[in-house]
């Protein structure tokens, strides 16, 4: 009996421990089934990424770069790329697998050109996985830091940015550069439009617990990366390479600090080019020796206009109805005001004149008679109307508003001045849009360079054309232009004609104000064109300055003639037929 019940106890303890490893069993099956849903179904992309490596993770998080496009009528698409990305090996540590930091730091930081110390604290960082070295390695490189074998010193494939070999164009672009280890777009487009080129970047998510541990079922799951929009813009690159390089050419002959020159539809106020020398090449920003190089002067460098202003004044009085072109005024040579006296710039009387001969002449006084006819009040008006001393939004960055105060003094020197361009300053972007206006017909057009941003699944936006206001009506600004047409045809704007073409202009040589007192510097001098074709239906305005040339004085001498040979080159482009028989 007692061992018939030893035996039955034992076998109820063998079938109940029997019961509890299959139980423990089924509780590990079912846990690894679990894991391997959480592995292949839950978290697929998570643990797919990080299985696939370093390289493969980062290409997940980090987005693509929208790239950078120009128009050009030659090429199948319409466009090409001025802004591209293009793959570099970079150099990156591995800190946690680094075991002897000082031996890798020696070694390494003679090929890489890194001081010793610097480099140990990259990678002395225990538990860090990534720590980029340097970029843009090159063959011969990579080969030489392969030789060595160094744990935790390893390469990879990123993105870099390439900028084609475009005449004049890295200020409009501007350069992707480093804010330390972090690629920013700086200056320019690359600049003003980061977070649109950029893109949004990805991240890895992990449930964690109180303690900041990850919890082994918790959700887990990469976040892609969305890649930027591409932006193409209205310069088109045969106009830009011909205008930037006789640009280039005019600056360098005449021995001028510097040049700009723009170009713009009327119509629509896109830019076609944009060109300022010295430029930069953004591919090697880090060669230019002064950041001013990297700030475009064409919409950030204000500066006294001089006479290519007199045609606002001349607005002003025509719109007020104070005179029309055929209104004369004696020219005795000079206005006193008070205890100054404004002369011509030659100095010279011509007794009486139309208003047509002030802009052909460019007589100071006749832009003072002007004024004086339109009243205060409507020169004002008018010069806000075009768009001085205030910005136009342009998609670029450093904008500048200009100083148009003077005009606003209880004191009429300070409208005298203004009124043939001193003691006011303004920007080329400005000059240029006013003067788009009047080829117009009295319509001023918001400025754009921008034409349409193509976002990463296709889908395209495109700029609108913005009309900002009537500044003059179509008679007015007609009226105006054939005044101006008489500055090419009779006047100091000769050399910037077109043979067969009736072209609309003014030429401008302003002074240069002192540095650190009041004045003007008498051996410096700033030439302005700013013109339109042809005349009766404009299809382009145009603004070519020089600053400080050595050889030549006058703008008739610097700006105009390359005004004219641009503008040749337009007509053509754009097969205008001669309006008149060529001589």
């Amino acid at each position: 009996m007692n061992s018939t019940g030893t035996g039955n106890g034992n076998g109820n303890f063998l079938y109940r421990r029997l019961a509890f490893i299959k139980l423990v069993f089924l509780i590990i099956i079912f846990i690894v089934i679990v894991r391997l849903f959480d592995l292949q179904i839950l978290n697929h992309a998570w643990y797919e990424a990080l299985a696939s490596g370093q390289h493969d993770v980062l290409s997940e998080l980090i987005p693509k770069r929208g790239q950078i496009y120009i128009q050009d009528k030659y090429a199948a698409s319409g466009r090409i790329m001025a802004a591209v990305n293009r793959d570099a090996t970079l150099l990156y540590a591995v800190p946690e697998e680094i075991t002897d930091v000082d031996q890798v730091a020696e070694k390494l930081s003679p090929l890489i050109d890194m001081d010793v110390e610097q480099l140990k604290l990259l990678i002395n960082k225990p538990g860090d996985p990534y720590e980029p070295l340097l970029h843009q390695v090159p063959e011969e490189l990579v080969k030489n830091i392969n030789q060595l074998q160094l744990a935790g010193i390893k390469f990879t494939t990123e993105t870099m940015r390439y900028y084609a070999p475009i005449p004049d164009l890295g200020q409009v672009t501007g350069f992707l550069g480093y804010n330390e280890n972090l690629r920013q777009g700086q200056y320019g487009i690359e600049g003003f439009w980061e977070k649109t080129l950029a893109g949004k970047q990805g991240s890895l998510r992990a449930e964690k617990d109180v303690a900041g541990s990850l919890i082994a079922l918790g959700k887990r799951d990469i976040i892609s990366a969305i890649n930027g929009s591409d932006i193409v813009l209205t310069i088109d690159y045969n106009i830009q390479l011909d205008a930037c390089t006789e640009l280039e050419k005019a600056v360098k002959k005449h021995g001028a600090d510097s040049g700009s020159l723009i170009i713009m539809d009327p119509k629509s106020g896109a830019i076609k080019a944009l060109c300022n020398a010295p430029n930069f090449d953004p591919n090697n920003y880090g060669e230019v020796e002064n950041i001013k190089f990297f700030t475009n002067p064409v919409i950030s460098h204000p500066y006294e206009p001089g006479s290519v202003f007199k045609p606002i004044t001349i607005a002003a009085a025509l719109h007020s109805g104070a005179v029309t072109p055929e209104t004369i005024y004696e020219d005795t040579g000079q206005v006193v005001i008070g205890s100054k006296v404004i002369k011509n710039s030659d100095e010279q009387a011509h007794g009486q004149q139309t208003m047509i001969s002030v802009l052909e002449k460019s007589l100071n006084t006749g832009a003072i008679f002007a004024m004086r006819q339109a009243g205060a009040e409507n020169f004002q008006k008018m010069v806000v109307n075009f768009g001085f001393g205030s910005l136009f939004n342009i998609e670029l960055p450093t904008e500048s508003t200009g100083d148009i105060r003077s005009i606003y003094e209880n004191n009429e020197i300070y409208l005298a001045t203004a009124s043939f361009g001193q003691g006011i300053s303004v920007t080329p972007l400005q000059l240029i849009t006013a003067y788009s206006a009047i080829a117009n017909r009295g319509i001023l057009m918001r400025p754009y360079i921008v034409k349409e941003i193509i976002a990463p699944d296709g889908r395209s936006e495109i700029t609108s054309v913005q009309e900002i206001r009537a500044v003059l009506t179509p008679m007015e600004a007609r009226t105006l232009a054939g005044m101006m047409v008489q500055v090419v045809e009779e006047g100091h704007g000769k050399r910037a004609g077109v043979p067969g073409y009736y072209v609309a202009g003014k030429t401008g040589t302003a002074q240069v104000p002192l540095q650190n007192k009041a004045g003007y510097d008498p051996d410096k001098t700033i030439g302005t064109f700013v013109g339109f074709a042809p005349v009766d239906d404009p299809i382009f305005v145009m603004l070519v300055k020089i600053d400080n040339p050595k050889d030549v004085t006058f703008a008739e001498s610097t700006a105009a003639p390359l005004f004219g040979r641009v503008a040749k080159f337009l007509l053509d482009y754009y097969q205008v037929p001669p309006e008149r028989e060529i001589k």
